[in-house]
């Protein structure tokens, strides 16, 4: 990776914070594509024309491919398509095997191996599915499946049944019918556009299917979940911008598991949103050898906080058949929220998440602040591990003994 230009430098953070050198904000460089323009290298869709796609690209730009790789890309494409944007593939270290974006991207032979409780739709979706790529499991809300199609493919995707079309899931969107039963159901406020990621539309595209949502009108809230400003910046020009800034109040969730993969340019395509007055968020997946450290974790949310993005989710990693290898455990999770929440910004603390096997939807997992509580008390414990006693009451009814007078500081 490359320094980005000096007029960032003043940017950076100070050098003395033991986390520093993952929050510098580098370009991702262009390693084997030093010889293409500017304007090729700048263009989303050469981007996508020039992915990584076959194992024959992947020995010529990765020859440090371990055996577990090499036979993992040989059968990639049974279970999820490998592709990775040539922008996002020089992130990748070529000699650690353990290499945070390695481990995201390149196939492993370990996807092939399913335990007994993994599963193909761990997350229920298509028992929720009341017309074709629309789940509706939340009351109020709705997933609209936009398409199957992403511009890198994540080896723990939840939807790996369904994206790329590797395993034969054939998906068809069919947005007349899902828009009908959204308008149908006045009970819906909120509607996600996911796939796939629906930034690999055209912009004329997506302004339409926006335009149809935003027409209806118990339709309130709309949100685009999309890993395109991470795997291909490039794709957030300021035409896009302009056009999304239209259907406001709109929202955008990226995806992000690692420092490394904010750079320079993922800054700035993220300000772009940003300027367009769209409120950002971030979904981490919660994965081994990737970001499953609190140091490495906590230089992710502040380095977000820094785009003008609000950590929003840490996932624990769905039952995703084949996903074994990238899944740590729950404790190490817990373990990391703890060195979170009270030791940075609260606005850096995000909800760690467990989506219930078999569509029970998201469930908060926290460590444990509340030691007991009865009728009379709440025991509590704070980030340092002290213990502070906080009393109960009776809805509406004083406390049964008043508390110890309590001298305030002088505002200053």
């Amino acid at each position: 990776m490359q320094a980005a230009n000096s007029s960032d430098s003043s940017k950076e953070p100070p050098s003395g914070q033991p986390n520093s050198a993952l929050k510098q904000f580098l370009s991702a460089g262009r390693r084997h594509w030093a010889n293409v323009t500017d304007a090729e290298w700048n263009d989303w869709h050469w981007q996508l024309k020039h992915r990584i796609s076959t194992v024959e690209q992947l020995r010529q730009y990765l020859p440090t491919l371990t055996p577990a790789e090499l036979a993992g890309a040989k059968l990639a494409n049974h279970k999820l398509a490998l592709g990775i944007t040539p922008y996002f593939f020089s992130l990748i270290d070529p000699e650690n095997e353990n290499c945070p974006i390695r481990r995201q991207v390149i196939p492993r032979i370990e996807e092939t191996h399913t335990a007994s409780w993994e599963m193909s739709d761990p997350c229920g979706e298509d028992s929720h599915s009341p017309v074709p790529g629309l789940v509706h499991r939340y009351p109020d809300r709705v997933l609209f499946l936009v398409t199957d199609r992403c511009a890198s493919y994540c080896r723990y995707c939840t939807r790996s049944r369904l994206v790329s079309n590797a395993s034969g899931y054939d998906f068809h969107p069919e947005f007349d019918k899902q828009i009908a039963y959204i308008a149908s159901h006045p009970e819906i406020r909120d509607v996600l556009l996911s796939g796939g990621d629906p930034l690999l539309l055209s912009d004329e595209k997506l302004e339409n299917l926006l335009s149809r949502l935003r027409a209806i009108p118990h339709v309130e809230f709309l949100r685009i979940g999309t890993r395109i400003p991470i795997f291909l910046p490039q794709r957030i020009t300021p035409e896009l911008c302009a056009m999304l800034r239209q259907f406001h109040p709109l929202f955008i969730s990226v995806h992000t598991n690692h420092p490394r993969e904010l750079t320079a340019e993922v800054r700035a395509a993220l300000g772009r949103l940003a300027d367009a007055g769209i409120p950002l968020g971030n979904q981490s997946v919660l994965l081994k050898h990737v970001n499953d450290d609190a140091e490495v974790m906590k230089a992710l949310v502040q380095k977000l906080l820094m785009c003008r993005v609000k950590p929003y989710y840490i996932y624990q990693c769905d039952l995703i058949a084949g996903s074994a290898h990238l899944r740590a455990a729950v404790s190490k999770g817990l373990e990391i929220m703890e060195k979170l929440r009270g030791h940075t910004t609260g606005y850096a603390v995000p909800t760690y998440v467990i989506d219930a096997p078999g569509g029970g939807g998201k469930v908060p997992i926290n460590p444990e602040y509340v030691l007991c509580r009865n009728a009379g008390r709440v025991l509590i414990r704070n980030f340092e591990g002290k213990i502070f006693e906080y009393p109960e009451t009776s809805e509406g009814q004083p406390c049964g003994q008043p508390p110890r007078k309590i001298s305030e500081p002088e505002l200053v």
